[in-house]
Formats: C-alpha cells, structure tokens, sequence
C-alpha cells in the first residue's frame, strides 16, 4: 500500500508512524538517502550503539528482570560438570514422573 508524504518547505519529510514502527525507527536512527532511478531510497542503517528495537529491549529487560528474581530466590538448577550428567539426571526424573509397567 502506497503512502504518500508532503515535502515541506526545508525539504524535509516524515516518515509515516506505521512504516517507522515496521522498521523499528525510532527519533535519532540514521538513514541513507540516495538516488535510484528517479527514485529516492530511504534505507535504515544500523548504529552500533543500538542493536534491538525499543519493544525489543523491553522484552529481552523483563525477562532479564525475571531471571535475576528466579536466581535471587533460589528458583535454580543445579550445576551439571557436562552433557552425560544432565541427561542421566534427566532421565532420572522422568522415570519417576511415568508410571511403571510391572
């Protein structure tokens, strides 16, 4: 679906809510402008400094925040020294979830 913007009298124009939420554009993101067949193109460049979407950063904080809760209140498992281990505690515990076939 097409949108169409105005240009203002400084030349400058605003990107449309919907597009810079699609592209997770926010106020100070940088973007290339250039020239392509009679075209302009606006492409979002990454800044090193920002590597997640503001709705991404809340998620990935809150479930940072829940770790860190779970940890503090001893809601852990135990440390395993490798692969073997786990997956004899593993199956360990699911054994004794099933019920037996005597």
């Amino acid at each position: 679906m097409a949108t169409f913007v105005k240009i203002q009298r400084k030349g400058q124009v605003t990107i449309p809510t919907r597009l810079r939420a699609q592209l997770g554009l926010s106020g100070g993101d940088v973007v290339e402008a250039r020239a392509h067949r009679g075209r302009i193109v606006l492409t979002p460049t990454p800044v090193v400094d920002r590597e997640y979407t503001p709705y991404q950063r809340r998620v990935i904080d809150a479930r940072l925040a829940k770790a860190e809760a779970d940890v503090k209140a001893g809601r852990v498992s135990k440390a395993y020294s490798d692969h073997r281990e786990f997956t004899t505690d593993l199956h360990s515990a699911a054994a004794r979830l099933l019920p037996h076939k005597d």
